[in-house]
């Protein structure tokens, strides 16, 4: 293993190649890349490097968010088959067929969606910015696309506002239960309890926060209480370790993981710098065109 991980460290210096990657990674992907974060951070911060090439270790829609910020950059998927179930359990069409039933409703995407998705959409959110986003819009109908999780946590927050929330959902974040939230905290009865809002209701109202995945690090590493982390098992799995001097504890390890997120391995990353194996991502200009104006708005409003 340390030969891949040192001709990987060859190649990037050799052909100007950053890595990023998300935090939902295995921890050896964390210390391969050079950027890691959630998955739109990656995205602005490879913006901003101006990288003539990046390796996106993560799932499909993340790499399309890098190609839709920076056009001119060549992205490279290392594992093809990584993908997001929910950025695609709804269709481009069945949004267009809904504005076209309501053209007054302005439509939200969360930044887990497809390019094609965020093209038919008005704005974009992050989980971290889905409030603060959604306070500033003034419509008489708020479409949320597409998970109703994340939905109903901001529709709380509004009850004044009309959201309308589609089926969507993330299959990981899904799978817990109110049963295993009492389990863990019985466990563990000194620990305050960080969850991702993607998580059903009934999990998330005994939550001490919750939040984007960058905000549970944060509040796991700052809290001068033992946590509880409620998110997919790469972000526990890379921060016990790192920081033995915290108490830090995994939600329900063997139901949080993302098969998708756990394609990614340095052999595959290696093949890809080689340009032997991996995808390089390719979108149209007029979807690009179309997708970055959500996001734009989303930039505008966060």
């Amino acid at each position: 293993m340390n030969d891949i991980i040192n001709e990987i460290k060859r190649l990037k210096e050799e052909t100007g190649t950053v890595i990023l990657a998300h935090t939902y990674q295995n921890p050896e992907i964390i210390e391969i890349a050079d950027i890691t974060g959630d998955s739109f951070a990656l995205a602005k911060k490879s913006l901003a490097l101006g990288a003539k090439k990046v390796i996106m270790c993560g799932v499909r829609f993340m790499a399309e968010s890098v190609k839709i910020l920076s056009p001119e950059t060549e992205v490279i998927l290392p594992v093809p088959e990584a993908t997001c179930p929910m950025a695609e359990m709804i269709s481009p069409e069945r949004v267009r067929e809904y504005k076209k039933n309501n053209p007054e409703a302005v439509v939200v995407a969360y930044i887990n969606t497809t390019a094609a998705l965020k093209a038919e959409c008005d704005v974009c959110v992050t989980s971290s910015s889905a409030l603060k986003i959604v306070e500033k819009l003034d419509a008489p109908e708020i479409l949320f696309i597409p998970d109703k999780n994340l939905g109903s946590f901001v529709k709380e927050k509004f009850p004044e506002k009309n959201i309308v929330l589609w089926d969507g959902y993330c299959p990981v974040h899904a799978t817990l239960t109110e049963d295993d939230i009492l389990k863990a905290k019985s466990e563990h009865p000194e620990a305050l309890l960080a969850v991702h809002p993607e998580c059903e209701k009934d999990v998330v109202k005994h939550a001490d926060m919750a939040g984007s995945t960058a905000e549970i690090i944060d509040f796991a590493l700052t809290s001068e209480k033992p946590v509880i982390i409620g998110t997919e098992r790469g972000v526990a799995d890379y921060l016990i370790p790192k920081y033995p001097e915290k108490k830090l504890y995994h939600l329900c390890p063997e139901k949080l993981v993302c098969k998708d997120m756990k394609y990614t391995t340095p052999e595959n990353i290696l093949l890809a710098l080689k340009g032997e194996g991996g995808e390089k991502i390719e979108l149209p200009d007029e979807l690009i065109k179309k997708a970055k104006h959500s996001i734009d708005e989303m930039l505008r409003l966060g």
